[in-house]
């Protein structure tokens, strides 16, 4: 049988919910072999981030160089990456290694409202990673600041996504979760040509610390299975909406999702057919 394997280049959450944390669950959920390059340290709960400790950049590209060389991947994943010169060390080593499935969280600030992207890393990003990425995942304020423009209607969300895909990302996915002003939340993807909606009920909940790490963690694991694009991000939706149904209730703020819920939730509906 063959090993499919998963790289998370991001940052370690203390609480568990999102960044590597996140990621690993996610992968392991989804059976494939993860691995991990750490870019930062967070002191963070459910409550805040209470500090972030970066990672040099020389640390960042040895740790992918330590798991390129050796165990190899079939897809990767980044997440938070904090600033410009980890950014193109990160880039720089997907470029040497060739690889092509790379999915490109653009995490830029914490459910709580914490940065985590230092503003001049924002154009690092644009420069460096979305030209070597397949899929791209901002939830709607990390499009607005992608693209400097307002996003209220599904012809703005069009519109950014296809001035992010003009800055070299194959696959544009924009989240609709920050979108309170419907009923279901809607994700658009974008391939260059076509555009594809995925819509799932919005549920009221404060447990959702770690959607995008988690959902973008979804895409990568698809991938390295050997998905297309449009299937990977169809499982990773349903992930993370069970991930949010069936609420952990950790901590007194923001609580984490439900990394296992997708799997009892399959088993369940197998037993009654």
């Amino acid at each position: 049988m063959k090993m499919f394997k998963a790289l998370t280049i991001a940052g370690s959450d203390s609480g568990g919910g999102a960044g590597i944390q996140a990621d690993l669950k996610t992968f392991q959920e989804l059976k494939v072999f993860g691995m991990s390059a750490l870019t930062a340290v967070t002191a963070q709960n459910t409550l805040g981030v209470q500090g972030v400790f970066p990672m040099e950049a020389e640390a960042v590209a040895k740790q992918i160089q330590s798991v390129g060389e050796d165990i190899g991947v079939d897809a990767l994943k980044t997440g938070m990456l904090f600033n410009a010169e980890i950014i193109e060390a990160v880039s720089e080593k997907i470029k040497q290694f060739r690889w092509d499935k790379v999915v490109v969280d653009p995490v830029m600030i914490a459910k709580g409202g914490a940065p985590l992207l230092q503003q001049e890393a924002v154009s690092a990003m644009k420069e460096y990673l979305l030209p070597v990425c397949l899929v791209v995942t901002p939830n709607l304020p990390e499009a607005e600041v992608l693209t400097g423009m307002s996003i209220k209607s599904i012809n703005d969300k069009k519109e950014a996504a296809r001035r992010i895909q003009a800055n070299g990302a194959k696959y544009v996915v924009i989240k609709g979760g920050h979108d309170e002003n419907t009923k279901e939340a809607v994700d658009l993807l974008f391939d260059g040509s076509e555009f594809e909606l995925f819509s799932s009920p919005r549920m009221n909940t404060r447990n959702t610390h770690g959607t995008g790490c988690t959902f973008s963690a979804a895409i990568a694991a698809q991938l390295a299975k050997g998905a297309a694009v449009y299937e990977a991000v169809s499982v990773a939706k349903e992930f993370i909406q069970a991930a949010i149904t069936e609420p952990l209730s950790i901590g007194n703020g923001h609580g984490p999702t439900n990394h296992w819920a997708f799997n009892l939730k399959n088993k369940a509906e197998s037993r009654l057919t």
